[in-house]
């Protein structure tokens, strides 16, 4: 039976116990009678424990409750300014679509042959694969160019020998990066560097912006990275070299970062908890559609300078928002800048004309009365001395890394790391085939992740891939041995076909892993930390896309050790998924405390009349003077319990 200390000195007035547990000299005697009648007596019904009252040097807990009683006051996500707002982080997801797949057309490796005058003027030579994108090469016919005979294998090294190039780019360009600068041969490694440059500048950028936006604000991030995406992004398209182009596209990713994850967390810090998931998914598909009209995009530039200015300057429009735009509510409330949350509040109530007398909860009188408490911001770094909070952290930051690393395996295998492996021979199906797994990935997502919740998707999604993964790798080649039988009656293509298969299976499902890993790390993350943690999350998807460029780079080389170091990978989280709480349809933590309380849930629900075996924070009793019955009941009877019996 629970002990309600702070019940009975509030009705009787006794003395409270003191720290170290032992009661007053004057009580010792009653306390030890009533023990004793207590251990023998039937068990009372448990009291409701009520909740201390605030420490002295603490804030209105009404004030942190953002989701209950500001929210409220505000109309939700009902108001028309907020409904706006949400409207305006949607719109730069499009150009947001543009910038990320841009990397498919800029840096493409096109079919080149070297041209050799002949008398008449015409070219000959011999016509060698793109290395980067060999699967996709045979689509170039589209073009119209005439095909020429390719040099033996033996012979590579007399075709780099030549004073100019001619390129047949599958792209819709006319002329792209590689075929500029001439980044073929001895050169084709200059590629992939330029590839390596905006992913890096992205992993940079978001753990550095996500720990500027816990401290600055969320809207100053967003607007100097549009600032500083306008400078560098509008230079690449001038660049004179190879060199420039790939150190200006790391300061282009590192302010893409900033855009991204600034607009990530005021979308989410904007909904209520059952409008947050959709919201985002809009976001994704929006930015999905950028990556569908990226290729038509590309044919009307037909120039690499063009098409990079053209996906540039539509962040223009995004200088507005320091007119238009405000900082997020939820994030001044958190770090207790009650000044400029009440002007916030204010403005609010008047874009959305309601009247602030309908306050019920008492919102802004607790306003009134914090004005001149200090400002309290976070690092992320705060996080190492929490409990449960990092662990849940590092979960979602491997399992980003897990789904987005391991997507590069099945797309490699699908699309094959040899030419007879593939499954179609034009760039755009293949290109289109990706976005349409993608797509597929983020439809599948939204009912699932309805049904199951957060945590259940998650996990789901998860052995879908982990399955993938090792069908994959053992039952293929289980099958590939047996294809060599003379009687077996299989055949290369029956493995070729499984292989498709599995790979569209664990793309449609490491694409959903790593998505949902994001959001998930946004909902359980604290506001003052929010940022940091995203940057977290997002620098390990990051990592994971790192692997694409990494393995054209080493040609191939160690292909299977990375699936199966990742298929592991798979195992690993499918166990850590179950330590993570359950978000869906609950309040967004504001501090640090606030996260350490998320507990963990059952995947399914407690049937009628049973008791859960975690019990929530609420259903807690003070358990602290039950030890001092011990003594007293060790005087009474050696065979007596707690109970009586």
């Amino acid at each position: 039976m629970a002990i309600d200390r702070r019940r009975e000195a509030a009705g009787g007035g006794r003395q409270l116990p003191e720290e170290n547990g032992s009661l007053p000299a004057g009580e010792a005697g009653s306390a030890a009678a009533a023990t004793a009648i207590l251990a023998v007596a039937p068990p009372a019904p448990a009291e409701i424990q009520t909740l201390p009252p605030p420490a002295a040097g603490s804030c209105s807990p009404l004030l942190l409750d953002y989701d209950g009683s500001v929210l409220p006051l505000l109309g939700g996500l009902g108001g028309g300014y907020q409904r706006t707002l949400v409207l305006l982080t949607w719109i730069p997801a499009l150009f947001i679509g543009f910038s990320q797949f841009s990397d498919s057309f800029l840096l493409d490796q096109p079919d080149f042959w070297c041209r050799e005058a002949d008398g008449q003027g015409n070219g000959t030579g011999h016509l060698t694969r793109g290395s980067a994108n060999h699967s996709q090469s045979s689509g170039a016919g589209m073009l119209g160019t005439p095909a020429l005979p390719t040099l033996p294998p033996g012979d590579n090294a007399s075709q780099c020998h030549c004073h100019e190039w001619q390129y047949r780019i599958r792209a819709g360009l006319v002329q792209n990066v590689v075929s500029k600068w001439d980044l073929v041969c001895e050169s084709s490694w200059k590629v992939h560097i330029a590839k390596f440059s905006l992913l890096v500048g992205l992993i940079f950028g978001y753990l550095i912006t996500g720990c500027i936006a816990d401290w600055v604000g969320r809207r100053p991030v967003l607007l100097f990275s549009v600032i500083f995406i306008l400078i560098f992004g509008l230079t690449v398209a001038l660049s004179v070299n190879v060199t420039m182009f790939s150190t200006l596209r790391f300061f282009e990713g590192f302010c893409l970062a900033g855009i991204i994850l600034s607009l990530y967390a005021l979308r989410i810090e904007l909904c209520p908890p059952g409008h947050r998931f959709m919201v985002t998914m809009v976001a994704s598909f929006i930015a999905m559609a950028g990556q569908f009209l990226m290729p038509g995009l590309a044919a009307l530039c037909r120039d690499w300078q063009v098409l990079q200015a053209v996906i540039i300057c539509p962040f223009l429009l995004m200088l507005f928002y320091w007119v238009i735009f405000p900082e997020s509510l939820r994030w001044l409330m958190a770090t207790l800048q009650f000044e400029a949350s009440k002007k916030l509040i204010l403005h609010f109530t008047n874009k959305n004309e309601m009247n602030i007398e309908s306050d019920i909860k008492g919102v802004m009188p607790e306003l009134e009365k914090e004005l001149t408490r200090r400002p309290k911001k976070v690092c992320i770094v705060k996080v190492v001395g929490t409990r449960n909070l990092w662990k849940n952290i590092v979960v979602l930051c491997v399992n980003s890394l897990t789904g987005f690393g391991i997507h590069h395996c099945f797309a490699k295998s699908m699309m094959g790391h040899e030419a007879k492996m593939t499954i179609t021979h034009n760039f755009y199906a293949d290109y289109y085939t990706m976005a349409g797994i993608a797509l597929a990935s983020c439809l599948a997502m939204c009912p699932v992740v309805g049904f199951l919740g957060r945590r259940g998707g998650l996990l789901l999604f998860m052995i879908l891939t982990a399955l993938a993964s090792l069908l994959q790798l053992g039952l293929l080649n289980l099958i590939g041995k047996y294809s060599q039988l003379p009687d077996s009656g299989m055949s290369d293509s029956v493995k070729d076909k499984f292989s498709t298969a599995f790979s569209i299976v664990g793309m449609f499902s490491s694409h959903a892993v790593g998505s949902l890993s994001v959001f998930f790390c946004a909902e359980i993350t604290p506001t003052v930390i929010r940022g940091g943690g995203l940057g977290l999350v997002l620098a390990s998807a990051g990592f994971g896309m790192l692997t694409a460029p990494i393995m054209e780079l080493h040609n191939q080389k160690g292909y299977f050790l990375h699936h199966v170091i990742f298929a592991c990978c798979t195992l690993i989280c499918i166990i850590c998924i179950l330590l993570l709480p359950e978000s869906k349809n609950q309040n967004l933590p504001e501090n640090i405390p606030d996260g350490e309380h998320y507990t963990r849930k059952p995947l399914l629900p407690h049937k009628k009349g049973e008791q859960p075996l975690l019990l929530t924070n609420s259903e807690l009793k003070d358990y602290s003077g039950l030890h001092d019955s011990s003594a007293v009941g060790d005087g009474v009877s050696e065979n007596t319990t707690a109970n009586g019996m």
